[in-house]
């Protein structure tokens, strides 16, 4: 192998690569054993996509979005053309190999043999009637165009002609809503937020983006702009460029990373910023996590809308504020007929919460996650953004459970909190003292020591209200101590003191001469 390398030089390296990789990620369709998958089917499948294959199966209502109906023969991610319904085989494949982000279907390579999964394709197809047709062409992608900072701008400035694809994805690629969109079934859809590439149904990739834009996603409003009939009808080097402009948007420095489970405050001198657009917290350490469902306690919550928050921290000699950043598609604010418009029925007030343990124990032991234990009570700081007739506001609320909650006046022990919601981002501030009166109702903060800390978070265009509400388990807050000339001063100390001593001792291991 080492002669082969001398051999090769590195673009045919490169080349190889590429091919290797197209290999690997695409599989050749085979023959499937439809009778096989039935069996397959109706062991792993049936509990969200029911015996029928209409997707009703007993989980179906707690799924956002809603299990596919294969019946109806319509498939999101497919790369037949736009006037196509049948899919290509491999389409179909892909989907079990490598399940779908964002959604509850999962991937069954890890589960499934590779002829186990041709045999499900096989099955599938017959709710629909697709087992005796052969798709049309596949897509014609010509040559792609490389991402550069040329193509980019091109395809920024395509994105937004005519509002082409900020009308539904906004200005900044979040999705955030002008008006309410539903699918042919009447379910409601979200626009892609293209900032998150880990809730892309596909993938990311250009190529996958590319194919999205060619075919639309059929059974949606994403329409195709491939069309000849379409105003709005992209060349494909023009879908290249938005393809490649999609992919910048990837906020790649908020990305979930398990081994990021602490928020580290900074230590400042002057003032802690009021503002969420304060440009000194973008100087600051993000951490991000993820928000899941609160299942635990009524009214149970299975279908959110929001999936993580970043958290940032600063501090000074008498203060701690935090900043809380999440994406959220609707400004939501009870009274207001276009906020309502497209909302859900039942709409409330956005709203975010950060959750501390009273007392930290030497053991480390924390409370119970889900509002404290009776042993173990909670602070709460629950910021709420206000309707037509309140501004916003915070609440700080003593927790020893879901059942036993005290209400408290946050004012009163230097709570403060402001709300920015800009392009589909909501910002917020939570500021407190470093310690208050009320040593027993109230965390102590004190540096370099590390505090739990958990968060929740509320959609009000998404119904989500009291316990309907997204929630992360217990992470870290640690207030990092100053550091300066101090501890660089010890530091040489202890190295001069061990120098003395092993020169000392170097002098006493050496002959006396008499």
């Amino acid at each position: 192998m080492a002669g082969y390398k001398n051999i090769v030089n590195g673009d045919i390296r490169l080349m190889l690569g590429v091919l290797l990789l197209a290999v690997a990620t695409h599989s050749p369709a085979k023959p499937g054993d439809a009778e096989q998958g039935e069996q397959i089917y109706s062991r792993r499948c049936v509990l969200c996509h029911s015996d029928e294959g209409d997707g009703l199966g007993p989980a179906a209502e707690r799924l956002n979005p809603p299990p596919r109906d294969f019946t109806a023969g319509i498939y999101k991610i497919k790369t037949t053309g736009f006037d196509d319904m049948a899919p290509a085989d491999e389409d179909i494949f892909r989907m079990i190999r490598d399940g779908m982000p964002g959604t509850a279907m999962p991937e069954w390579a890890d589960v499934l043999s590779e002829q186990e999964i041709w045999d499900l394709v096989a099955y599938v197809k017959t709710f629909a009637g697709y087992e005796g047709e052969e798709p049309g062409e596949q897509l014609d992608y010509g040559e792609q165009i490389p991402s550069s900072p040329e193509s980019i701008e091109k395809g920024k400035a395509l994105y937004h002609d005519q509002d082409r694809c900020s009308e539904c994805h906004g200005k900044d690629g979040k999705g955030n809503a002008v008006k309410r969109l539903k699918d042919d079934n009447g379910d409601r859809t979200w626009p892609r937020n293209q900032t998150k590439p880990w809730t892309f149904r596909a993938s990311n990739d250009p190529k996958d983006i590319f194919t999205r834009i060619t075919t639309g996603i059929p059974g949606t409003q994403m329409t195709s702009f491939a069309k000849p009939s379409s105003e709005k009808r992209l060349s494909i080097e023009e879908r290249w460029h938005i393809a490649n402009y999609v992919q910048s948007l990837a906020k790649i420095e908020q990305v979930v990373r398990a081994e990021n489970t602490v928020v580290k405050a900074e230590k400042i001198d002057d003032d802690l910023p009021d503002s969420p657009d304060d440009p000194r917290w973008q100087a600051t350490q993000p951490t991000t996590f993820f928000l899941v469902p609160q299942i635990i306690a009524k009214q149970r919550f299975f279908t959110p809308s929001n999936d993580t928050i970043t958290v940032r921290a600063l501090y000074s000699d008498t203060e701690l504020a935090i900043l809380l950043e999440w994406d959220d598609r609707t400004k939501s604010i009870p009274g207001n007929k276009l906020a309502e418009k497209i909302s859900d029925a039942d709409i409330g007030e956005d709203a975010v919460a950060i959750q501390l343990p009273i007392e930290i124990h030497d053991s480390m032991e924390k409370p119970y996650f889900g509002m404290g234990d009776a042993n173990n009570p909670v602070n709460i700081w629950h910021w709420h953004s206000g309707t037509t007739e309140t501004t916003e506001g915070i609440s700080l609320l003593n927790s020893k459970g879901f059942k036993e909650i005290e209400k408290r006046d946050a004012a009163t022990i230097g709570i403060h909190a402001k709300g920015l919601y800009t392009e589909g981002t909501w910002r917020v501030v939570m500021k407190r003292s470093l310690t208050t009166a009320e040593s027993d109702k109230d965390l102590q903060f004190v540096s370099g020591k590390f505090i739990p800390i958990a968060f929740a978070a509320w959609d009000g265009s998404n119904s989500e209200k009291g316990s309907r509400h997204t929630m992360t388990t217990w992470y870290w807050l640690l207030l990092k101590p100053a550091t300066g000339a101090k501890p660089i001063i010890a530091a040489l100390l202890v190295i001069v003191v061990i120098f003395a001593l092993l020169f000392f001792w170097a002098r006493s291991r050496q002959p006396h001469r008499g």
